[in-house]
């Protein structure tokens, strides 16, 4: 944590994980290998994220789109998530971490919902960092199954037109009560959000690493929050307007 402000530290960390195919790819490995050891990472991450006292992390671990994989593909990683959601359930009561879920869990299998539904409980009342796994999720259609329901609450009488502003509608998405990121890494060296929080990513830092998720270390987490750290958040405001407020 060399050369690292803890005051200035983000809130509220996202992720885009990519990368664990073309590390397999690149080694002549199956690519579960690469989501395997991909999880080895996610371990070493969620540690010290909730050590550094990040509040939030949000990680992409399975989109909408990722149904369109090969069925073995994305029956073995089921199979590697309930994995996990099973084993890190003891670490995250352990350290006081509270487990969260966005995305369309009505496509996800009954087992791994279950696997969900007692990480979830067990960890409610736990006071530390929340993790949230995006799983089969989309951001866009985040969007419109928010619209929605809107819409249904504004037929229904129980919103009207001029109750409807950025603060309400943000209360349909899957993010409710949890604040807009402020940093977004993603790794393996692609350019692009991929549907990822749209809507919550107005206005949150953007770093993009080279490296491959599971080659993602500590070290690679401390420099990027090193990078966010030396970044001046402006919200359409100028330098001067921020150093007249602080």
């Amino acid at each position: 944590m060399n050369n690292m402000q803890q005051e200035k530290l983000p809130r509220h960390l996202a992720i885009i994980m990519d990368g664990n195919g073309r590390w397999a790819r690149e080694r002549m490995l199956r690519r579960i290998v690469g989501h395997q050891k991909g999880v080895e990472t996610v371990r070493g991450i969620v540690d010290e994220c909730s050590r550094l006292g990040i509040g939030f992390l949000t990680l992409y671990a399975f989109s909408a789109e990722n149904w369109l994989r090969p069925k073995t593909e994305v029956k073995a990683l089921m199979t590697l998530l309930k994995k996990y959601i099973k084993a890190e359930t003891p670490r995250m009561m352990n350290d006081n971490v509270r487990f969260n879920i966005i995305g369309n869990r009505d496509d996800l299998p009954a087992d791994v919902n279950r696997a969900i539904d007692e990480a979830i409980a067990r960890t409610t009342g736990n006071s530390g960092m929340v993790l949230t796994l995006a799983l089969s999720y989309g951001a866009r259609q985040e969007i419109v199954r928010a619209a929605r329901l809107l819409s249904a609450d504004l037929a229904a009488g129980r919103v009207t037109d001029g109750e409807i502003g950025e603060g309400l509608f943000a209360g349909y998405l899957y993010t409710a009560g949890i604040p807009e990121p402020d940093f977004l890494i993603r790794t393996s060296g692609e350019m692009r959000i991929s549907n990822f929080l749209l809507w919550q990513l107005a206005y949150t830092e953007l770093y993009f690493s080279e490296v491959n998720w599971p080659d993602f270390t500590v070290p690679e987490l401390h420099k990027a929050l090193r990078d966010y750290q030396a970044r001046e958040r402006r919200f359409g405001r100028t330098s001067d307007q921020l150093q007249k407020r602080s």
